[in-house]
């Protein structure tokens, strides 16, 4: 008994038809019926009752139906496991995250999947939410990591919240303590008439600091602005000003720089993975999301 004569029985039992079966699993009319001719001279009884425009299943052909289903069914799902391992060799993920957690979260995680899948191409857009959502939109990434709530909220996506990050400010050894310059840890208040180090436009970091400062009633004062995160911490170093980053960030950034906790209730941002709702993501990309996820 051969796969594709289980594949030509199943065809004219479902089209109860053999040209209609020829051309459904797109083969010549005669070799069909010749295939099948040679299944039922194999198994011994006919699987069909032929009649002049009616084809109808025997009795023997309705006990061959579901377990032929059932093994074309399983070879379908062999085929695909293969698939799914074979990618796993190779192929890419396309992962999109905003600098901060390049900084911060993914290294190690991205160390780790490299680790047991070396075959797999990482390639990693750096941006702002905000831009993130439109490549995920577009089709231009597998997956991203941004900040929640997402700028624009879209059925098109979804997300999976990873973890709640404080921030927390950063300055240098050099220069004053925050605030009255003895108080641990510093109020959004504290900030005011000192002069900021800030992010550029469509940063996530730079609205919510923004955004906290006016609710505490002042308007910051920015010393630098329009910086990448390597650089407003590298400005922050200089003594050009103080900065608010992501707790993770700053426990990264190395010596040069005064790391001091913001007081109750602080500033968070929570931090998400998302992807298209209407495309399954790649192999690659799944994996690499599970170990995200359990991190």
């Amino acid at each position: 008994m051969q796969f594709q004569q289980l594949q030509y029985f199943v065809a004219v039992a479902e089209t109860r038809h053999f040209t209609r079966a020829a051309a459904l699993v797109h083969v010549a009319q005669p070799s069909l019926s010749q295939q099948i001719r040679s299944l039922e001279k194999e198994l011994g009884a006919d699987l069909f009752l032929r009649a002049r425009g009616n084809i109808a299943l025997t009795d023997a052909g309705e006990a061959l139906l579901p377990l032929a289903r059932r093994i074309l069914a399983d070879a379908e799902t062999a085929r695909h496991e293969v698939r799914e391992l074979v990618e796993l060799r190779g192929g890419r993920v396309r992962l999109g995250a905003t600098p901060s957690l390049c900084t911060g979260l993914l290294p190690d995680v991205l160390r780790a999947f490299h680790d047991r899948y070396p075959g797999v191409r990482l390639l990693i857009e750096e941006g702002g939410s905000h831009d993130l959502v439109r490549l995920l939109a577009r089709g231009a990434l597998d997956l991203a990591l941004v900040v929640l709530p997402l700028p624009s909220p879209s059925p098109a996506l979804t997300t999976v919240e990873l973890l709640r990050e404080d921030l927390v400010v950063v300055s240098s050894p050099d220069a004053p303590k925050p605030g009255d310059g003895g108080r641990r840890p510093v109020r959004i208040a504290d900030l005011e008439g000192e002069r900021l180090v800030m992010f550029r436009h469509g940063y996530d970091l730079r609205e919510l600091t923004v955004a906290a400062c006016r609710s505490a009633g002042f308007e910051p004062e920015f010393a630098v602005e329009g910086g990448e995160m390597d650089a407003v911490l590298g400005f922050v170093r200089a003594g050009l000003g103080v900065a608010v980053v992501p707790r993770m960030v700053a426990a990264g950034a190395g010596r040069g720089l005064r790391v001091t906790p913001l007081a109750r209730p602080g500033l968070h941002r929570t931090i998400a993975l998302a992807h298209r709702s209407d495309v399954a993501p790649p192999r690659a990309a799944r994996e690499l999301q599970r170990m995200l996820v359990e991190r």
